[in-house]
Parts: C-alpha cells; structure tokens; sequence
C-alpha cells in the first residue's frame, strides 16, 4: 500500500515554503550545533535524518595531502537540503520523525543509534583503519548509507578508494528500473541525472567527465542494499533548490521520491 501521494509542483512549493520559515526561525545563520545539528539522538522517534561526519582529502586523496574534519565538503548544502528533505518526508509519509537534524561521527557510539546516513562530497572522504572497520560494522548490522554529490572518473576512483577500506569484498552493481528499491514507496520507473544548482546558469546536467548518471549498489550477502550510490548526480542541491523557481521541478521531484524511496527501503529491509 503507498503511503504518499506522488509530489506535485505545488506541494513542493508548499512544504519548502514552511521549511524556509522554519529556518528562518530555527537556525542563525552559518554552521553550529543549533536546532538543526545534533550528536546524539535526543527525540524519540521512527526516522532520524542523519548526515555522515568525515575527515576529508584536500589533495585527491593522495598520502601528500592534508586531512581536514571540522565543518567540512561533508557538511555541503547543510543544514538546508537536509532539513528540506525531512519536511517531504513528514508532509508525504506516515513516516514519525520528530526529531532534528542529526550528524552521525564515525568515533562516536552515536552512530549506530541512525538506521540510516546520508553522505556528500564522498570523493574527499579518507578514513583511519578504526573508521572504517567501524562504518563497515555499521553496515553488516543492518546501517544504510546514501552517497551523493561526486562527479566523473576521478571522483568515482577516490570514493572508490575509502569504500574497499569499508567493504573490501562486496562488489558494487548497477541499479535497474524494477529493483525493488524503485517501487516500496513511489514506483520510479525513469530516472534521469539530476544536477546541481550549476544548472540555473549553464544548462549543463553534467560535472567534470560525468556524463551518464550512475545509480549504483552495494549489498550484503542476503541482498540487503547497505550502500546506494548516486554518482555523477547531485541531489542534495535539488532539495535545497526546490524553492526556487529558476530550478526545474523535474529535477527535485525525483530527486524527493529516490531520497523517500531511498529511506522507506532502510527501514524495511
């Protein structure tokens, strides 16, 4: 049984209008461990919507780089796309989820209170051999992790590069149309790259050498999907670009009904 109706443009507008007020009232400006930024779980609830925390590369993810952590590419686009993403899901699922937005640090036991992350900027991401045992044991219990916002070969190579140090053995497939995962919610029968806000300007759907997008998945040895891959997309930027007009609604509509399927499937399976 569904339980939403498909989004609307006029829905969408709808609830990101009350989420704009909300941020207005609810977030002071720039980053902070504000309404919108948790470390730990303090509202009971069904859903939490939790972004990853890592350490990134500021040189490709080369040894002769620097590592960063603090407000960092993780932290992209939030805390709007994220906050904008839990409004749609308290506006069109049955879906209890009152509490904030939550940060999920892969050194803190926090994290495996989130059955579900969501992480960008993926391909700076670097981790130290406890991070990443600590994200794989995340995953083999039954986590799910959404990937997004990386772009072309290089990207894919050094996203690629932190997530054989987490699941060393698991090989990564292609989605189809009729994978399940397309039809627990919304049924989600085409599917197209959605870009970033880059779009307004040039007209361009695509970043760096990243063509054709790539809906991709890692699964554990029952078939479960503990890793969904959204590469040569940006879907974060569609959620916080939904507002406004010069962005096609097209691109968020999807964009909502692949991140709601994405959260229904994590919770299910």
């Amino acid at each position: 049984m569904k339980l939403a109706r498909p989004i609307s443009a006029i829905h969408l507008l709808f609830f990101l209008s009350v989420g704009l007020f909300a941020m207005q009232r609810g977030y002071q400006g720039g980053y902070g461990r504000q309404q919108y930024y948790s470390y730990g779980p303090n509202v009971p609830s069904e859903f939490y919507w939790t972004r990853l925390q890592y350490t990134s590369s500021y040189a490709g993810g080369s040894s002769y780089g620097f590592r960063s952590r603090g407000m960092g590419n993780w932290a992209r686009d939030y805390p709007k796309a994220d906050n904008d993403c839990l409004i749609a899901l308290r506006r069109l699922t049955h879906i209890n989820s009152p509490s904030p937005l939550n940060v999920a640090d892969l050194d803190s036991d926090h994290l495996f209170d989130y059955p579900w992350i969501y992480a960008v900027d993926v391909n700076t991401w670097t981790f130290t051999d406890e991070e990443a045992k600590r994200l794989h044991d995340y995953l083999l219990k039954g986590g799910f992790l959404m990937v997004d916002d990386f772009h072309g070969t290089d990207d894919w190579e050094h996203f690629m590069a932190g997530m054989r140090q987490v699941l060393p053995d698991m090989p990564v497939e292609d989605l189809k149309d009729s994978d399940e995962i397309y039809h627990v919610l919304y049924d989600i029968n085409e599917k197209f790259q959605i870009p970033s806000e880059v779009y307004v300007n040039t007209g361009r759907t695509y970043e760096k050498d990243g063509y054709v997008p790539k809906w991709r998945a890692i699964r554990s040895d029952h078939g479960r999907i503990m890793v969904a891959i959204c590469a040569n997309m940006h879907l974060g930027d569609a959620w916080e670009w939904a507002d406004s007009p010069q962005y096609p609604e097209k691109f968020s509509g999807l964009a909502f009904r692949i991140v709601l399927n994405y959260i229904m499937y994590s919770m299910t399976h």
